[in-house]
């Protein structure tokens, strides 16, 4: 069993509610995130698990939605990376069969990886 990771790139800004008052992540404010897919499976004729160029429409998705977007306005949830790694993962887990988590950062020092 083989697995693999494909890293994205993307800037936007957020804002998290519901934290106590003066909380830095209650103003509005940006990250440069990572997201990072994880596939795992069997090598196919080629030699890959997932040839990379097969994940396009993941790059294609950041790029029309999220890159230099403010994210509370394109989600209907909270904007942690908590609930946007599962929301990226529900995505495109039909599309990908062997995808089995996505990991996403804010930070150099913090991330989530979410995992069925």
């Amino acid at each position: 069993m083989f697995t693999i990771s494909k890293e994205f790139q993307f800037s936007a800004s957020h804002q998290l509610y519901g934290l106590e008052k003066n909380h830095p992540c209650g103003r509005i404010h940006g990250h440069n995130y990572v997201l990072r897919v994880f596939l795992r499976g069997e090598l196919n004729k080629e030699g890959f698990v997932q040839d990379y160029n097969d994940l396009s429409p993941i790059s294609d998705w950041i790029e029309n939605t999220l890159e230099h977007r403010h994210l509370n306005e394109v989600f209907d949830f909270q904007t942690s990376v908590e609930n946007m790694s599962k929301y990226v993962y529900d995505l495109f887990k039909l599309q990908f069969p062997l995808l089995f988590a996505v990991e996403m950062s804010e930070t150099p020092k913090t991330s989530c990886r979410y995992e069925e």
